[in-house]
C-alpha cells in the first residue's frame, strides 16, 4: 500500500508524521519503505541520522536518469531499488532525496516524466507499505507522488490559513485524481499540534467535520518531544517509546489500519 503524506502549507508536520508512522510500521513488522521528495531532506535525515551526501545514492539520480537519452548503452541506469538504503531500525528503508534534484524539475516536466515514479514504486511490491514525503508545494515531485500512491494523508495544524490552504489542496488533489490517478483516496485529515482547551483548534475542527471532510478521530498533541526526537534522529517509538505523543501516534496508525 502506497501512502502519501501532503499538504502545499509548510511546517505542518509532514515529515514527523511520515517518519513515526513508518516506524511504528516497521516495529510491527511490516516492511516498510520511506520515499523522500522533499529536497530540504529532513525525512532523510530522521531516519538515517544524516542527509546522503553523493546524490548518485539517491533520487536524484533516478529522476535525472529518467531524462538522459542513453543511445549508446552507456552508464547502466539504476533502478530505485539500487538506490534503497538501510536504515538503523529492522524493516525500515529509505528512498532519499538531495538537492540536486530541485535543478531536475523543469526538464522533468518538459519530457512529461510524472508517471515514472509510480511505475518504479510498482516494482517494489516486495514492501508492504510505502510512505511518501513530499514537498510543501504542489510542484512536478508532489504531483508524482499523488499520482504514484493508493491513499493521502493531510496533516492539519489547527489555524484559519490551515483551513484555506486545506479547501485548495483537496482541489488540488481532486484535479491529479481526475486527470491522472482515479485510484487515489483521501483517507483523513491529521489535526496535528492539537491545543484541547483551545477554542479556535476545536471550532476549526468541529466546523471540518461538519462540512463532511474525513477527520480523523485521532489528534497529535503539540510536545518539545518532537523537536527532540528529530535532534537525536529517532522516530518517538525508538527515542520515547512510552510517552504520550508516542501513543498518539500508535492510535492514529491503529486508526488508519483497523
Amino acid at each position: 500500500m502506497r501512502r502519501v503524506i501532503f499538504n502545499q502549507k509548510g511546517g505542518v508536520g509532514k515529515s514527523t508524521i511520515t517518519c513515526n508512522l513508518a516506524a511504528i510500521s516497521a516495529q510491527e513488522g511490516k516492511s516498510t519503505l520511506v520515499v523522500d521528495l522533499d529536497i530540504q531532506g529532513n525525512t532523510t535525515h530522521y531516519l538515517m541520522g544524516q542527509a546522503i551526501d553523493d546524490p548518485e545514492q539517491t533520487l536524484a539520480r533516478f529522476f535525472r536518469e529518467t531524462v538522459s537519452l542513453n543511445p549508446f548503452g552507456k552508464n547502466q541506469k539504476a533502478s530505485a531499488r539500487e538506490l534503497i538504503q538501510n536504515t538503523p531500525y529492522d524493516n525500515l528503508y529509505v528512498l532519499a532525496s538531495h538537492p540536486e534534484m530541485e535543478a531536475l524539475q523543469s526538464r522533468l516536466e518538459s519530457r512529461y516524466k510524472i508517471y515514472k515514479l509510480r511505475e518504479a514504486l510498482e516494482q517494489l511490491n516486495d514492501f508492504e507499505y510505502i510512505y511518501i514525503d513530499t514537498p510543501p508545494i504542489l510542484n512536478f515531485f508532489s504531483r508524482s507522488a499523488l499520482i504514484a500512491a493508493e491513499k493521502c494523508l493531510i496533516p492539519f495544524d489547527c489555524d484559519a490559513f490551515s483551513r484555506d490552504a486545506l479547501y485548495k489542496l483537496l482541489e488540488a488533489i481532486a484535479e491529479v485524481k481526475i486527470d491522472h490517478n482515479p485510484h487515489l483516496e483521501v483517507e483523513g485529515v491529521v489535526v496535528n499540534q492539537f491545543q484541547g482547551r483551545a477554542k479556535l483548534p476545536q471550532m476549526l475542527v468541529e466546523e471540518l467535520s461538519k462540512e463532511g471532510h474525513p477527520v480523523l478521530s485521532t489528534r497529535i498533541s503539540p510536545s518539545v518531544k518532537v523537536r527532540e526526537s528529530h535532534s537525536e534522529s529517532k522516530p518517538l517509538i525508538h527515542y520515547a517509546p512510552d510517552h504520550k505523543l508516542t501513543e498518539e501516534f500508535k492510535t492514529l496508525y491503529r486508526e488508519l489500519h483497523h
